[in-house]
């Protein structure tokens, strides 16, 4: 039961990771692009904010 409790601790820090990486987030949601890879250095970028904002707050996504 100990491994249900750290993803739920996991889980309510994701608000707080989305909120340091807004910006971000908002360049990959408005890249207009539809084709494949089109909007790979914004995901790119996103997703490497998410991984150092859950590494500084010291959990994992």
């Amino acid at each position: 039961m100990e491994s249900v409790a750290k993803a739920k601790q996991r889980y309510k820090q994701y608000p707080v990771i989305l909120a340091k990486c807004s910006r971000e987030a908002t360049n990959y949601a408005t890249c207009d692009n539809v084709n494949l890879n089109d909007c790979g250095e914004e995901f790119k970028h996103f997703k490497s904010c998410l991984q150092k904002t859950a590494a500084s707050l010291k959990t994992r996504i």
